[in-house]
């Protein structure tokens, strides 16, 4: 059954028009923050002119969609990177970074031309089952994501107070005061960015203290950056070459993208005011990435440097924990609480864009309309209640529980790739603005990459671990059942439905229902300069042409099974 049952493509006016109204509240809503206007908006050129008033008002979104590429998990990451492959493996950071930031760009594109974030295309487009499997999946990826964020806080706050305060006491104080730092929403979504700021400078300050203190060899990080190659790496410099890109690219984030930048007024009846975001998009989120790469970097190179030092540790106990006992004894306690300031930061901030994730997602999967603090606290409870839960439980064991988190998140990629890469290459949902011909072959290879790597990862924790038999034929079938549904994902609705014509034609069977399903779906778009609509059903009604496309629930068509 065609999820597009009882709706009809409809025009109405733009979401977040230029005449929208600034909202504020205890949440990040669409249309909080307007673009000024400058004097090429007024001169009648059809070129865009690059202005830095501008650009600081597109200024956000990317700085908190950057905060992903920098949670404790990533920071684990990159320590163990460095502590077991030195700085052979810099080069898999930088290359995943440029794969996560086009990854981003289309979620960003999606967001600014459609006026829908990803979570609410998959609502309209999926039918009711895939569409609850791939809220549960999102929903799973941010738990996983917020263990390792709360964790992380945890340990810092562990270290800040010299072991005074227990993990377990840590886990519940970053639980609660995330819910205290959301509540600065009410200042306003512009200070709220502020903070977010505020947290990656000084990560980034901490960090580079500890990079310039350590000073790694630079010729080193040169060849680990431009040479992709790992000569003399043993199997857990392969496995941690596989961990990078599975902890770099989390699939949650996709979505928070989409969401985020709604927040700008956006005239999207006018091609060229949406190019205009695109385009000042795109430059804040290269920066916000290449900030956070650099970031990344410094952690890699300093811990390269510390574990071949006689540190009085082995690659194999590089974690948050061992790494600050290590920086205490090298360098005294200042330098402790510098790395403690910089991971607390980083946990501070990454668990608050993860309840922000998990808002976004539940939202727009199941289109709740409820009183916003009930809204609020439902969809950010499910995400950070299970994670103090699991962190409560599981903290004695925080290095083994990291690496099975990094598989969890490697495995639920597909459900915010896939679906990012239909929506931008379809002229249907994009309107002019799909990704042309050699940008989806680029996607697409990046995908098949991506995934390649991910499924990699799975398969070192999964089938090297010397599991029982019973276990192992359990493991598989949920495997099948999972490939199946990414092979789903992969093909897509509209060639699902051809298939279905050309099977039911090889068996001589009535395709008319199945016509008329593909018909309704190819006549239903989401932008004001979408595709040619001549012979679609909104063609058929007289509705002004300006405006965008939006869903009515309550206008009946029968489709496929009704008809």
């Amino acid at each position: 059954m065609s999820s597009l049952r009882d709706r009809v493509p409809l025009v109405s006016e733009p979401v977040n028009s230029a005449d929208s109204e600034p909202r504020r509240g205890f949440e990040i809503a669409p249309g909080q923050v307007t673009i000024p206007e400058t004097q090429s908006d007024f001169d009648g050129s059809e070129g865009i002119k690059f202005s830095f008033r501008k650009l600081w008002a597109f200024t956000g979104p990317g700085f908190l969609m950057s905060i992903a590429y920098l949670d404790p998990g990533n920071i684990e990451s990159d320590l163990q990177s460095g502590a077991i492959a030195k700085y052979k493996l810099l080069w898999v950071l930088m290359w995943s970074t440029v794969l996560g930031l086009v990854l981003q760009l289309l979620a960003a594109r999606l967001g600014c031309v459609t006026g829908k974030n990803l979570a609410q295309i998959c609502r309209e487009e999926y039918p009711t089952a895939p569409r609850i499997v791939l809220w549960l999946m999102m929903e799973l990826a941010i738990i996983g994501s917020d263990i390792q964020e709360v964790v992380g806080s945890a340990i810092a706050i562990n270290l800040l107070s010299n072991n005074l305060i227990p993990i377990w006491a840590g886990v519940l104080i970053t639980g609660i005061d995330t819910f205290t730092f959301l509540f600065l929403e009410s200042a306003g979504l512009r200070k709220l960015e502020l903070l977010f700021g505020f947290l990656i400078t000084i990560m980034a300050v901490c960090f580079m203290y500890m990079y310039i203190a350590v000073k790694p060899d630079q010729g080193d990080i040169l060849i680990g950056l431009w040479f992709p190659w790992c000569q003399d790496c043993k199997k857990d410099a392969i496995e941690q070459l596989v961990g990078i890109v599975g902890a770099v690219i989390m699939p949650h984030n996709i979505y928070l993208h989409s969401a985020l930048v709604l927040s700008r007024v956006l005239e999207r009846t006018s091609t060229r005011k949406v190019e205009e975001a695109n385009m000042y998009y795109s430059i804040e989120s290269a920066i916000a990435l290449f900030v956070s790469f650099l970031i990344n970097l410094f952690v890699v190179a300093v811990f390269a440097k510390a574990f071949s030092e006689g540190s009085g540790f082995t690659p194999d106990e590089a974690s948050l924990q061992t790494a600050g006992v290590w920086i205490f004894r090298k360098f005294g306690l200042p330098m402790k609480i510098i790395w403690g300031i910089g991971i607390l930061s980083a946990g501070q901030s990454s668990t608050m864009t993860g309840t922000y994730a998990g808002q976004f997602v539940m939202e727009g999967f199941l289109n709740i309309h409820w009183a916003k603090w009930k809204r609020v606290l439902l969809t950010r409870s499910i995400a950070i209640v299970p994670t103090i839960i699991v962190a409560l439980t599981a903290h004695q064991d925080i290095d083994f529980l990291n690496s099975w988190l990094n598989v969890l998140q490697s495995v639920q990629l597909p459900f915010a790739l896939l679906p990012i890469l239909h929506f931008t290459n379809s002229e249907r949902v994009m309107g002019k603005f799909k990704n042309g011909k050699v940008m989806q072959l680029v996607v697409w290879l990046l995908a098949a990459l991506v995934m390649g790597v991910n499924f990699y990862l799975a398969y070192l924790y999964l089938f090297d671990s010397g599991q029982q038999a019973w276990l192992m034929v359990i493991i598989a079938l949920v495997i099948v059942i999972y490939l199946m549904f990414v092979v789903y994902l992969a093909i897509g609705l509209r060639n699902i439905t051809l298939l279905k014509i050309w099977f039911a034609r090889k068996r001589g069977r009535e395709v008319f229902y199945l016509e008329e399903e593909l018909r309704i779906r190819d006549s239903y778009c989401y932008t004001a300069f979408g595709h040619d609509r001549t012979n679609s059903v909104l063609s058929q009604r007289e509705a002004p042409l300006s405006g965008s496309v939006q869903i009515n629930q309550s206008s009946s068509l029968p489709v496929a099974g009704d008809l």
